[in-house]
């Protein structure tokens, strides 16, 4: 589309040129065969017509109804096995500051989902504690939402069951936000496809107006657009974040503290995640923990 726009600005500026050599000159025999020549060449001259994109970016914005305090979270020798005794990571200990949007690394899948898990108090740890702080409200978006979705119910009734405001009204600009309009927020939320149950749960999440935002791969089953309008949502969230997520662009742009979980104890570091990666003292520390 940039490429059309410029080569449609050269266009309208050679037309330009040949207009004023065609008004200055037509009447000038000497010059009236290069006038006719221009005239033709004006004639020829076409303006690509661009189409409006088809692309629609989500609404999303995330803004906390409560400013939190400076207690975020404090987590103490954490340890969690697979259902076959493997151990996924233990001896996890640290503590949030106010605005941290950390990222947590892991090399198996299930170890960052079972810390979720346990975080939002779905599971219980194999030993070690945590506790939030007193002003914190959670929103948590988890890597298998099917849970959410067995009810028989159209979309305004499956959020509102979520919302203290009942108004229809209400309940569809909270759906409208995601993409949801007119006809389709009567959808049995049964038959959605992955990526509308997200814009569902991400719907959800924006209407509890929580301060920390817990995320299991946000950007599974999304596309591209989602994906866009979520990362500058967290980029522009002024509570805390804490998440996981295999795409490095969201996670180079969100994350400014790296947490990552092993089954030998945590690796905590406060840098980009490109920094991260490329450090030789991380480098060591990982090589030693996954060894």
């Amino acid at each position: 589309m940039k490429q059309r726009a410029d080569q449609n600005k050269k266009t309208e500026e050679k037309r330009k040129d040949l207009q004023a050599f065609i008004e200055r000159f037509s009447a000038n025999v000497s010059k009236s065969s290069q006038a006719t020549s221009r005239r033709k060449m004006l004639e020829k001259l076409t303006v690509d017509e661009i189409k409006p994109s088809t692309r629609r970016y989500p609404g999303i914005q995330f803004k906390q109804e409560r400013e939190a305090g400076d207690q975020i979270i404090t987590v103490e020798n954490l340890a969690a096995k697979a259902d076959d005794g493997r151990q996924l990571f233990k001896d996890i200990s640290f503590s949030l500051r106010k605005g941290d949007k950390v990222a947590i690394l892991s090399k198996d899948g299930l170890s960052a989902t079972k810390f979720f898990q346990i975080l939002t108090e779905n599971e219980q740890p194999e030993k070690g504690s945590f506790k939030w702080g007193v002003t914190i409200t959670k929103a948590y978006l988890p890597n298998d939402n099917s849970d959410f979705f067995t009810v028989n119910a159209n979309l305004i009734d499956w959020l509102r069951q979520y919302s203290a405001e009942k108004d229809e009204t209400y309940i569809r600009g909270f759906l409208g936000r995601m993409l949801f309009s007119g006809e389709e927020t009567f959808k049995n939320c049964s038959v959605l496809s992955g990526g509308e149950k997200v814009r569902c749960m991400i719907s959800k999440m924006i209407m509890t107006g929580a301060n920390m935002l817990l995320l299991d791969e946000p950007t599974n089953h999304l596309d591209l657009e989602s994906i866009t309008a979520f990362n500058n949502a967290l980029v522009d969230f002024k509570g805390s974040v804490i998440f996981t997520c295999h795409d490095h662009e969201f996670v180079s742009t969100v994350a400014n503290r790296i947490i990552e979980i092993t089954p030998k104890g945590v690796i905590d570091k406060m840098m980009p995640y490109d920094e991260y990666i490329l450090d030789a003292n991380v480098k060591a520390q990982r090589a030693k923990m996954y060894s």
